[in-house]
């Protein structure tokens, strides 16, 4: 799926909705498979995503809402301001309507799809209702979003309610027409939430030059990985992440395997394009790196399956290393002038790998 490009005039056009797409609540078993792999998490803070301002947070920080990892508790743990817990928790008695938080987004924009809230550990002390709100705005007016009586925002999830200790998830009837570049989560009237997720795809800012190289699988490109043979100890998704990450914890590892065997994972790029050299990064795994990757390429309409007919091999397989950017151009084939929309890494036998990036030019 292709990512569009929105100008400031259709971006300007689509700024005057008010009201909310309808929503369907998912079940929390269904909360995997109908976000992940097909959209992007765009405020999760490995991505950039920022905690710009709060109403409170006197018993717990804002900024755990975009931890990428599951929340964890420490029972009989306590701070000055009173329990310790691994999420968002304001006062007691809140005088206003609601708490909230305003999230810069990790993506210059994005398109929402779905919201997820979770409020595990929060029992008795959790968020009674919550809704979601979006605005598009200028850089040099970031400041005006930041203030409690900013009236730019409109309406993504209408009010929803929320349970004790348990993730929550709604799909909207349909991806918002515009494209938002913050959001502000709204907690009904006061309590804790230990995570939020904003799943949607990211509509970037691509080079004005068709000439230009960039990093077409990036996420913050639109890029997604939307498929994977294994991912037992680290996600695909953090393949496409910015930087080269903390440790082995935000990269793609598999599980180990005994005998002939392949993993492999399936990048959705952000845009058609010719690829000029990719890099596959090691970082952090030097006991558990993979022996030897390879990559193919291919032009579908739909996300492909791994053994899809259309596949073309653009990097024999070559032999790994420990906790290093490997960075491959001349050894490419099958690249020159061909238009690719999906790229599969294959890992052999198993492993780790930090980050997997295909640069090339937009066609």
């Amino acid at each position: 799926m292709e990512i569009p490009i929105l100008s400031p005039e259709e971006v300007s056009e689509t700024a005057t909705s008010k009201s909310a797409s309808q929503a369907r609540a998912i079940a929390i078993e269904q909360i995997e498979s109908t976000f992940k792999s097909q959209y992007t998490d765009l405020v999760s803070a490995p991505l950039g995503s920022r905690i710009l301002s709060f109403s409170d947070e006197w018993f717990a920080s804002a900024s755990n809402l975009i931890t990428p990892t599951p929340p964890i508790r420490r029972p009989g743990v306590f701070t000055h301001a009173g329990a310790w817990y691994d999420g968002w928790e304001t006062r007691r008695h809140n005088s206003e309507p609601a708490d909230w938080v305003v999230i810069r987004l990790g993506v210059a924009s994005g398109k929402v799809a779905g919201v997820e809230v979770d409020t595990a550990f929060f029992n008795g002390n959790h968020a009674p209702e919550i809704a979601v709100q979006g605005c598009f705005v200028a850089e040099e007016s970031e400041t005006e979003v930041m203030a409690a009586g900013y009236t730019g925002w409109e309406a993504i999830l209408d009010i929803q309610e929320c349970g004790p200790s348990q993730r929550h998830a709604w799909l909207l009837e349909e991806l918002t027409e515009k494209a938002y570049t913050h959001v502000k989560l709204l907690m009904y009237p006061d309590g804790g939430i230990a995570r939020f997720r904003l799943y949607g795809v990211a509509v970037p800012v691509f080079p004005q030059s068709m000439d230009q190289i960039f990093e077409l699988s990036a996420t913050v490109m639109g890029g997604v990985a939307t498929s994977c043979s294994d991912q037992h100890f680290g996600t695909k998704d953090n393949l496409l992440l910015p930087g080269r990450g903390k440790d082995m914890g935000d990269g793609w590892e598999t599980k180990r395997t005994r005998g002939e065997h392949v993993d492999w994972t399936i990048v959705r790029l952000g845009v058609t394009g010719e690829v000029d050299n990719i890099v596959i990064d090691t970082a952090h795994f030097r006991g558990n790196f993979p022996q030897k990757v390879q990559v193919f390429a291919g032009h579908f309409e739909q996300d492909p399956a791994s053994d899809a007919a259309g596949w073309v091999e653009i990097l024999q397989a070559q032999k790994s290393g420990p906790d290093k950017e490997h960075q491959y151009k001349s050894e490419l084939k099958e690249v020159q002038g061909k238009r690719y929309t999906h790229a599969k890494l294959v890992i052999i036998p198993d492993g780790g790998v930090k980050r997997f990036r295909i640069f090339g030019r937009r066609v």
